[in-house]
């Protein structure tokens, strides 16, 4: 799935794309055996963030001409968004979900998304840094956990949290992600989309 004005490409074939800057994200994931009240199974913590423009992403950012591969420059956005070093967390290859570009923003951009399952410790590790992260309350105002559950009222939850303003395909990268990842059944999935374009 695409948001409107960006397109699927192939990873290979977006490295060949000219006056295009490439931007890496990655969702971080962990299988969360918690409930919310004692009564509302969490099932996975998902991370995104708060950032600077108010809009909600994935962590991550442009790559620079000096980094020698996506990968490299996603981890090394990490670490300034995140505040971890890679005996923490570490983006590889295998890592990689999709990419997309688009020229419907100021520059050409393609944008590469990665997901990556770590443990629930981990990811506590990661929110800890975060607050010491060189970006945070500049670029970074902050990372969230997405609710992955829909309340009685069909609306709190994920579809109340769908319904934030999020940055470039952001949004469909998470709903994509949900969807490939199994974190969600798929009618809870949709049921939860239609009940966002309602709310």
């Amino acid at each position: 799935m695409a948001e409107p004005g960006y397109r699927a490409v192939s990873r290979h074939d977006s490295r060949s794309l000219a006056g295009y800057k490439h931007a890496g994200h990655a969702m971080l994931y962990a299988a969360e055996p918690g409930k919310l009240f004692g009564k509302i199974p969490l099932r996975f913590a998902v991370l995104m963030q708060m950032r600077f423009d108010g809009k909600i992403g994935f962590p991550g950012g442009f790559m620079d001409p000096r980094d020698g591969s996506l990968e490299e420059g996603l981890n090394r956005e990490l670490c300034e968004e995140l505040g971890c070093d890679s005996k923490v967390l570490r983006i590889v290859e295998a890592d990689y979900a999709s990419s997309h570009a688009t020229e419907a923003l100021p520059q050409k951009v393609v944008a590469h998304f990665y997901t990556k399952r770590i443990s629930l410790e981990e990811l506590r590790k990661v929110e800890a840094c975060s607050m010491q992260a060189k970006d945070h309350g500049r670029e970074v105002l902050g990372v969230i956990r997405v609710p992955l559950y829909t309340l009685r009222d069909g609306f709190g939850g994920l579809p109340a949290f769908l319904t934030n303003t999020f940055i470039g395909n952001a949004k469909e990268q998470l709903v994509e992600a949900l969807r490939k990842l199994r974190l969600l059944n798929e009618a809870e999935l949709r049921a939860a989309v239609t009940a966002s374009r309602v709310g």
